[in-house]
């Protein structure tokens, strides 16, 4: 595929579509295994799948001191949020955890104008705003409901924020999936000792145990999911602007939804179906905006030279 913003907008779908599949196999692992496992678990596959591939396409390099820096960084930011966001649909249903996440693509949009100086325009504003108010229908009383692990899902969407500005901000660094590779090893090598020290803890959270084979093929699809996803968004925010693919992250609450329905009976309510639609439509609206713009710049005559 080429590099335009289209298709970041395909890449970005592709991760809306994916990234639930992720939630499921981490809500069904983490009925026996701690989370800080499961969270180890997604990381140490994705390293173990990317690194190879990225030596494959000859795209892995040795990193200087300052990449090295943002990839510890960027391996600590998705590891935290990983962790606060497994904790919560542990006891939460994922379309819920979800849409609570889903003040992140507001922030997202902010961060984008104020850290990568990139131009939001009004229409893009007010798509933000449409999703996130869809959002707000989805996400009810959760607070009430849930308590303070409701706030888990908001701490991940601040360290997810900022962990697309620095993917962003890292894309002439590396090959997507060579960024991807090094910040599933700097999340695996801050798990492991983490595992290693609480081992025979008795902490629900920290302590590791050895699952059975239904239990490690729930661990390996948690890996694998991520790293589809990951793959997906990495490319996306390569190729397109922030603001243009924020609103579009809202559409991972379909998917969230349906999976949710299908394999945890969390059937959605009257609200939550309207929130859905109004999440699509301000998804579609900013699609067809960025059809419009790439039509006209096509159309414009050359420069001269």
């Amino acid at each position: 595929m080429k590099p335009t913003a289209l298709n970041g907008i395909l890449m970005m779908l592709g991760f809306a579509a994916f990234g639930p599949v992720i939630d499921v196999f981490a809500k069904l692992a983490a009925t026996e295994i701690p989370v800080a496992q499961v969270s180890a678990a997604r990381f140490l596959v994705q390293s173990a799948l990317l690194l190879p591939l990225a030596a494959l396409l000859g795209h892995l390099h040795r990193p200087d001191r300052t990449e090295t820096a943002l990839h510890l960084l960027r391996g600590a930011l998705v590891l935290t949020a990983t962790l606060l966001f497994f904790g919560a649909v542990k006891y939460m249903p994922i379309a819920d955890a979800i849409a609570i996440f889903f003040v992140e693509p507001f922030i997202l949009t902010l961060l984008s104008s104020l850290i990568l100086g990139e131009t939001i325009g009004w229409r893009r504003i007010l798509a933000c705003l449409t999703g996130f108010l869809g959002a707000m229908l989805v996400i009810k009383p959760s607070f009430t409901d849930f308590g303070w692990i409701a706030a888990m899902p908001m701490g991940t969407a601040f360290c997810f924020a900022f962990y697309v500005i620095l993917t962003r901000h890292m894309a002439g660094r590396g090959h997507p999936v060579t960024l991807q590779a090094y910040s599933g090893l700097a999340a695996t090598l801050y798990s492991l000792p983490v595992l290693w020290l609480m081992n025979g803890s008795g902490h629900p959270l920290l302590d590791p145990v050895l699952p059975d084979l239904r239990f490690a093929l729930y661990l390996g699809g948690v890996g694998l999911a991520a790293t589809i996803a990951h793959v997906f968004i990495s490319y996306a925010f390569t190729w397109a602007p922030a603001a243009v693919l924020a609103p579009l992250g809202y559409l991972e609450i379909v998917t969230a939804t349906l999976l949710g329905w299908l394999v945890f009976a969390d059937f959605p309510d009257g609200l939550t179906l309207i929130g859905v639609a109004i999440i699509i439509a301000s998804g579609l609206f900013v699609f067809w905006r960025e059809q419009i713009t790439d039509t006209k710049l096509r159309s414009l005559p050359a420069t001269p030279q």
